[in-house]
């Protein structure tokens, strides 16, 4: 069919889009290569159509379906033919709203001279008469007068050439419209479960649906109105400063109706049981919305990492009848948020990790230490430790539970004395101030082109919560200039943000010590808050190595014999040291993990006897070569991350490397070689150049 007679079907509403369909996610790259392709007769793919005079429901058709008789209904190909509409007719389709375009491609230009597809660029575009808009090249009111763009051209010959060559370029792009595109047809004896299964096995191809797209495509096959009655949800969320989005509701969904986490469970479940499910999430929700910022501190999605750490506490209220069964169930939850939050429980693997959650508290009255312990399994320990602030900036989640933790302890703003719990309006929103102001430190021997130096600034540790103008009207004072008055106005303040009030701190050059001073009053207070929140103090649970060893390799732990001992020619082997440096540059990029020296692939423990005879037997000469390797090989900027330690196992010594996951991407490299390696299953393995783009682009911004 022509794309002419496609673009005039969709505009007489004989073509449709049913409201199973996601909006337009084509981005304008996308858009682009779709046109580029036509013009150069390149193969875009057929379009897949339902045939039916009993079609589900429509997007942006709300009269008599029966006035139509029989449609097409769209199951593949929606983001080409769109982008087509857009492209051809310069118009949003029938079936959308503005709203629901959110990368419109219709300031594409086409260059008449070299047939060249760019979006519009002012510097570039704006005195140059043969960059041509695409809409433009098929608005016939858009009279484009090729001898008109050849008047600068002196040579006759040169101009007739040019003005062919421009005719060409034109005709070439207007030719798109008679381009036959290949459509297949579901026939009309289909019914509505038969074209939902289509779309599913078709749209495993292109631009891919996620699991949750497809899960909210069958819950909207089978309930239409869901789509709506969700964003509607979302929208009203947000006035209370709680922003979902439709991959956690169609999460959360699944997790009442099905007791699952996984989407594909939600796939098969009746109409009846999806509205019932969904009008007890409702209420959950209102529920949670209106008990965080109370009792958690937590006054906005904001406030969490990832709004994942909701699921579980979903699940738990869905299982007792819309409500925390007991005050003292309430604190575990929210304790459980806390600690999920601050050691990143689900940062990897996350349906896998719901999924064990959320049975988990399906499956137990009190499911809270058992999760705990999964949080345990996976990070050796949640207490927290006063290292752990070190090197950590804006971004670790430590930072956002030292805000709620400070709002825990009723601090207010150091110059207007507005609570931080207040409703964050207009100016007064709350802003990160460092406490030693960036600009001096810089100037007093901290380079700000070094990343270490970097880090150390932007700690944690020196950050407090501020409004806007308290923030901006400090600037670059002096903390033993600022600090006295904020204590004598507003007694308490400073404790309350857990600033040391030793003066003397308050110095320049004493900022390290500062650091390391509330670094310490953090992690007092911290463990101190997340210990109330449960009937016994929680105790150092940090597992015995020997514990963790016998769980096996995994993608959070592995082993390896020796560093460079060659175990086969009983003789010093460099060569050796690359399996243990990939697998620390691996950890470093995917979720962290403990690499052990002296251990054997099946568990046994070998110790490392024979390396330290390399380093005359001497365990600190052994850290400090594994260490400068780790430096040299990997960079320094990773050593904070990187902790190394000597443990004895059964009589034996091995070597204990805790990696955490990087904010940056870490390469090995050797011999002036670089590559980039990650975990995969309980294996470091190497990814080519076009792979690290891939993952580097998903994983970090």
């Amino acid at each position: 069919m022509k794309i002419d007679e496609l673009l005039d079907g969709i505009n007489k509403k004989a073509i449709v889009l049913p409201e199973f369909q996601r909006e337009y996610v084509w981005n304008r790259e996308q858009a682009k290569k779709l046109i580029s392709s036509l013009i150069n007769s390149y193969p875009v793919g057929s379009l897949l159509f339902w045939k039916t005079d009993n079609p589900p429901e429509l997007k942006n058709i709300t009269d008599d379906k029966d006035h139509y008789g029989m449609l097409q209904v769209i199951l593949d190909g929606q983001q080409r033919l769109t982008t087509l509409y857009l492209l051809i007719n310069g118009e949003i389709p029938p079936y959308y709203h503005q709203e629901d375009i959110n990368n419109d491609p219709r300031d594409l230009c086409f260059n008449l001279d070299t047939g060249e597809l760019q979006y519009y660029q002012q510097s570039v575009m704006a005195n140059d008469p043969l960059w041509v808009k695409v809409v433009d090249c098929f608005n016939l009111m858009k009279k484009i007068n090729v001898f008109e763009l050849t008047k600068a051209i002196p040579d006759d010959k040169e101009k007739l050439e040019a003005a062919q060559r421009y005719t060409d370029n034109l005709t070439l792009i207007r030719n798109i419209r008679i381009v036959d595109l290949p459509v297949q047809t579901v026939p009309s004896q289909a019914n509505l479960t038969d074209a939902i299964d289509i779309f599913d096995l078709v749209n495993s191809q292109g631009t891919k649906l996620t699991d949750a797209e497809l899960a909210l495509t069958h819950v909207v096959g089978k309930w239409p109105q869901a789509r709506k009655v969700i964003k509607s949800k979302i929208q009203d969320l947000g006035k209370d400063n709680f922003d979902f989005n439709l991959s956690f509701m169609t999460r959360a969904m699944v997790t009442v109706v099905s007791h699952r986490a996984l989407y594909e469970t939600i796939h098969d479940e009746p109409r009846e049981k999806l509205v019932d499910g969904w009008n007890k999430l409702s209420k959950i929700l209102d529920y949670l919305v209106a008990l965080l910022p109370d009792r958690a501190f937590i006054h906005s999605t904001s406030d969490l990492n990832t709004t994942n750490v909701l699921i579980p506490i979903i699940a738990y209220i869905n299982a007792h009848n819309g409500k925390f069964s007991s005050f003292e169930q309430l604190k575990r939850a929210i304790h459980f948020i806390y600690i999920a939050s601050i050691w990143g429980r689900y940062s990897g693997q996350t349906d896998q990790k719901l999924e064990f959650d959320v049975s988990l508290v399906y499956h137990e009255n009190n499911p809270w230490e058992k999760l705990e312990d999964a949080l345990i399994d996976q990070r050796g320990r949640i207490e927290v430790k006063p290292g752990d602030f070190e090197g950590r900036e804006a971004g670790h989640p430590l930072y956002l539970m030292t805000y709620i933790l400070a709002k825990s302890q009723g601090a207010l703003d150091w110059f207007n004395g507005i609570p931080l719990t207040a409703k964050r309006i207009g100016p007064y929103t709350v802003q990160s101030h460092h406490i030693f102001p960036r600009s001096l430190l810089y100037q007093n021997g901290y380079d700000p082109d070094n990343h270490l130096h970097r880090k150390v600034v932007n700690e944690i540790a020196n950050r407090a919560f501020l409004t806007a103008p308290t923030n901006n009207s400090l600037s670059n004072q002096r903390p033993e200039d600022y600090l006295p008055k904020i204590e004598e106005q507003y007694p308490g303040a400073l404790l309350k943000q857990f600033v040391p009030i030793q003066p003397e701190l308050w110095k320049l050059e004493r900022y390290e010590d500062f650091l390391e001073a509330r670094r310490n009053l953090i992690t007092s207070k911290m463990n101190e808050y997340l210990n109330s929140l449960i009937s016994e103090p929680v105790e150092v649970k940090e597992k015995p190595i020997k514990e963790i060893i016998g769980f096996g390799e995994s993608i959070l732990l592995e082993f390896k014999s020796t560093l460079q001992w060659d175990m086969i020619r009983k003789e010093k082997n460099k060569s050796l040291r690359k399996s243990v440096l990939k697998t620390i540059a691996a950890f470093l990029n995917t979720e962290g993990g403990t690499l052990v020296i002296g251990v054997e692939d099946d568990g046994t423990i070998c110790g490392i006897q024979s390396d330290l005879a390399l380093t005359e037997n001497s365990t600190d000469k052994f850290l400090i070569l594994l260490n400068t390797l780790i430096t040299d090989c990997i960079g320094p900027e990773f050593a904070g991350l990187i902790k190394t330690r000597i443990e004895s196992v059964d009589d034996e010594l091995v070597c204990v490397v805790d990696v955490e996951k990087s904010t940056i991407p870490a390469y090995l490299e050797i011999d002036g070689k670089k590559e980039f390696y990650v975990r995969m299953n309980n294996s470091s393995i190497s990814l080519d150049p076009e792979e690290t783009v891939k993952y580097i682009s998903q994983n970090w911004n």
